[in-house]
């Protein structure tokens, strides 16, 4: 028998409909990570992050048919309604919270584990800086990137959801979200730049030497 854990999203959350607590359970464990890193690196608030992960479910809880699957993924629904607290909640209160010390010190330490484990093929140490300071960096860099570019970054770099899920998620078209995510990578790399060398690398190029994988799972 298939346990709840071997289950997809949408099937989870039909049984969930009809009372079945063991999948929503599963469906929570599965999804509520990814929220939670959405949050943090939009707001820079793990306080915040928290509290939008659970709105993002108690919502879930409360109206599961809100969800239509021809309109994208289990997983993009959910993020569309963390994002629709996230914007409410920037509105409101028009100014971020800084991340505290302590998690981005486990951010830093985190990347640096995996980098040493694989290192990228543009590392060169006299040429960029160190891990700790580059992940530092560009996290400050997306918390200045405006509401728009900054949700497409998360979830396309960072989340890496598909572009069809993101469209899903933020209520776009697809080219749309193409073109922010140009737009906001060049956003970021106009701010890093200055720490970086002038080597006239392309913009993904230079997020690689940024060491952009690492980052992800550490976030």
């Amino acid at each position: 028998m298939i346990g709840p854990n071997e289950l997809p999203d949408d099937e989870l959350l039909r049984r969930m409909i009809a009372g079945d607590e063991d999948a929503f359970a599963a469906l929570y464990r599965r999804r509520q990570g990814g929220l939670y890193r959405f949050a943090l690196q939009m707001t820079g608030s793990a306080a915040t992050a928290e509290d939008v992960t659970q709105e993002a479910f108690m919502t879930l809880i409360r109206d599961p048919k809100r969800f239509d699957g021809d309109r994208g993924s289990v997983s993009a629904f959910l993020f569309g309604i963390a994002r629709n607290h996230i914007l409410r909640r920037m509105q409101v209160e028009r100014a971020f919270v800084p991340m505290p010390e302590g998690h981005e010190e486990q951010f830093a330490t985190s990347a640096q584990k995996r980098a040493g484990s694989h290192p990228s093929a543009t590392d060169n140490p006299a040429d960029i800086l160190t891990r700790s300071e580059t992940i530092d960096r560009v996290r400050e860099a997306v918390l200045t990137l405006p509401a728009a570019y900054r949700e497409v970054v998360v979830l396309c770099d960072l989340q890496e959801l598909s572009y069809e899920d993101v469209a899903a998620a933020i209520g776009c078209a697809i080219g749309t979200v193409r073109s922010r995510l140009h737009r906001a990578r060049s956003l970021l790399i106009s701010k890093l730049r200055p720490a970086a060398p002038a080597t006239g690398n392309s913009t993904a190029e230079i997020l690689t030497g940024f060491d952009e994988r690492a980052m992800r799972r550490a976030i």
